[in-house]
């Protein structure tokens, strides 16, 4: 122990001075005080303060002579080298671009240097965005929707009335909790989120927004069929948000089998409701989505999390009525800025 101590005391007495401890030495030196006096009081070695004072006297200067440290293992061509492979290859490892290195140019260096040299370049290894495989198809489809509706402005847009089922699981593992942990309390109980293999069943649920109201949460089949769908959704919720908006109202809902089925379809020109022609695997145009989303980290988020699928409901339907409607707002408000965002990226996938 008492090696170990004197061990410590040493590195620490040969440590580099910080930039007020420079001024200091060189202070205490202009008045005369001997090496040994100025070490002695900035707690360093004797040798610290010959190199600063020889240093200043060559110089003029007391910073560190470039070129000095430890010399760079990797050249520019190198760092290019693992920059480029890097972006050409996105989903390859630090060991793979090590690897790669190392046959292209002999070098060997380590998975860290590897990391440090994209780092510089501002390139961070993330988790990939989940979405769905778009066609030329659907990008088409989903550039002429963007190009058609991206001069609407807000008065028109208050007039659409956004619709979408979304399904929420009783206990559910997105990748989003975060926890405080101490070193080997990685598995303790209270460091564990345990889930159920199967989710633990779930719900699906119907809503529709406007800029200025929205309906009720419905509780719908998990296989909703095109009679159901007619008779818990478009009777009873759709068709009085028609007659409330009167001319100009417009209903959008996605392309599942039960929306484009022909008897859907039959009931909606019988009642006069048109519907916006929506472009296939486009959720990212839908602001509904954003609203499904909130309404999850709402429910995950109370102080008693549900425990059955009745205090499930329950949940959503208490929060989905407790999200201010300037939330809703807001998110409509953005439809001409998701519009062009499609544009941006000829129809392929946005940031919404």
């Amino acid at each position: 122990m008492l090696i170990i101590a004197l061990f410590i005391k040493v590195c620490d007495k040969m440590r580099h001075l910080g930039e007020f401890e420079v001024y200091h030495a060189l202070l205490l030196l202009r008045q005369g005080q001997s090496l040994r006096q100025v070490a002695r009081e900035l707690q360093v070695s004797p040798s610290v303060v010959s190199r600063l004072r020889n240093r200043h006297r060559e110089t003029g200067q007391y910073c560190r002579r470039p070129g000095q440290g430890r010399k760079c293992k990797t050249s520019p061509q190198d760092d290019r080298y693992i920059v480029l492979s890097a972006l050409r290859q996105r989903t390859k490892t630090a060991r793979d671009l090590q690897n790669d290195l190392h046959m292209a140019s002999g070098i060997r260096v380590s998975d860290q240097t590897i990391r440090n040299r994209l780092r510089r370049e501002n390139i961070r290894s993330k988790r990939p965005v989940k979405k769905q495989r778009l066609t030329n198809q659907h990008k088409a489809a989903r550039r002429t929707f963007a190009e058609n509706y991206a001069n609407w402005n807000l008065n028109q847009w208050q007039s659409v009335l956004f619709s979408d089922e979304s399904r929420y699981r009783l206990t559910r593992c997105d990748g989003r909790l975060r926890m405080w942990e101490r070193p080997g309390e990685r598995f303790s109980e209270e460091c564990v989120q345990e889930i159920d293999r199967f989710g633990g069943g779930s719900i699906m649920v119907w809503a529709g927004i406007m800029y200025n109201n929205r309906t009720d949460l419905v509780i719908v089949p998990q296989r909703l069929n095109a009679v159901r769908y007619i008779q818990d959704v478009l009777q009873d919720h759709v068709v009085p948000a028609a007659i409330g908006v009167g001319p100009g109202f417009l209903f959008v809902h996605d392309n599942a089998r039960a929306h484009s089925a022909a008897v859907t379809r039959d009931f909606l020109r019988g009642d006069d409701i048109e519907v916006m022609e929506w472009p296939a695997i486009s959720p990212d145009l839908n602001p509904i989505e954003n609203l499904w989303d909130l309404l999850d980290r709402k429910v995950r988020n109370r102080q008693h999390a549900p425990q059955t699928l009745q205090e499930l409901g329950d949940a959503l339907k208490e929060e989905w009525e407790n999200i201010p409607q300037g939330e809703i707002q807001n998110f409509i408000e953005s439809m001409p800025r998701r519009c062009q965002a499609v544009i941006q990226c000829r129809g392929g996938h946005t940031q919404y």
